[in-house]
């Protein structure tokens, strides 16, 4: 009777094996979703694409003034570049000299030996016209300091071949304006 029951046992697991691999062999394969249908990326004036693509490049600084409460503005001296590639990553060098450095770490500006350097990634907001700086080594956004901190959004202006950028603080007052002309 033992014999009979293992004997049983083994046929059926043998027939449940077999229906199993006949439905596996017996159905054919295909898309587990339909597709989603999409329409291409708009890449003209005004879009995003448009936008990166333009951004793209090599910049030379032609102008850079800071405008600190309660203080006179400083125009800054010096030169600087700035590289933006197509994958939204940016680089950025300026530098000038050391009294000017001086006046900038007072209202907030911290240099290393004359020179302001950043690199990481933007983000781009086309309706409010800014760009978002998110810096390698640097805090997420959070509270703003200083008129450059890294929270504080870049309002960009475009001209054939220049690109204004300016920080306002959180009544909308100006506090910096740099002005960068295409080199590449």
């Amino acid at each position: 009777m033992r014999e009979m029951n293992q004997t049983i046992a083994v046929a059926a697991v043998l027939v449940v094996f077999g229906l199993a691999a006949s439905g596996v062999a017996g159905c054919a394969g295909g898309p587990r979703s339909k597709p989603i249908p999409t329409t291409e990326i708009d890449k003209g004036t005004g879009t995003l694409q448009g936008a990166r693509k333009f951004l793209e490049g090599r910049w030379a600084l032609t102008s850079f003034e800071v405008f600190p409460p309660n203080a006179e503005k400083i125009a800054v001296p010096g030169s600087g570049v700035m590289t933006y590639d197509d994958f939204g990553n940016l680089r950025m060098e300026i530098r000038t000299d050391e009294q000017t450095a001086v006046r900038l770490e007072g209202v907030g500006i911290f240099m290393d030996r004359g020179v302001i350097s950043s690199d990481g990634r933007t983000t781009i907001d086309l309706v409010k016209k800014t760009l978002t700086y998110v810096l390698e080594g640097q805090p997420p956004a959070g509270a703003p300091v200083g008129p450059l901190a890294t929270s504080r959004p870049r309002y960009w202006e475009v001209t054939t071949d220049t690109l204004t950028l300016s920080t306002k603080d959180d009544s909308g007052r100006t506090l910096s304006i740099a002005k960068w002309k295409r080199s590449t």
